[in-house]
């Protein structure tokens, strides 16, 4: 036996969860931001969709393990080609941050 529903379904209801909804797949929200004089697409991205993988952030140059929360960010009009993934942190602190970032002699090149 099931349950009793207290609540009387909301009215123009398409029946449809949260899963479904393609802004919320990815785990996140996502949002556009003006930043060096263009608009940029931003999306949040929940560490459980991003187990397995990993990333190199622009922002430091630091590896994002698997599944930890991070942040995806691209120029609107560009393709996936130009997606970036950020540390949140770095991410907020971009203005500050430099794209020359310094590594040791032996560090690798990516």
């Amino acid at each position: 036996m099931s349950p009793r529903r207290n609540r009387p379904k909301a009215a123009g209801s398409s029946g449809r969860s949260a899963e479904d909804d393609p802004s919320r797949r990815y785990g996140g929200f996502q949002s556009t931001e003006d930043w060096q004089g263009e608009e940029w697409s931003v999306r949040h991205v929940a560490g459980a969709s991003a187990e397995g993988k990993t990333y190199r952030c622009p922002g430091c140059d630091q590896m994002i393990p698997s599944a930890v929360p991070h942040v995806v960010a691209w120029p609107e009009y560009a393709g996936v080609d130009d997606r970036r993934h950020w540390h949140k942190s770095c991410w907020n602190a971009r203005d500050r941050r430099t794209s020359r970032v310094r590594r040791s002699r032996n560090a690798p090149k990516f």
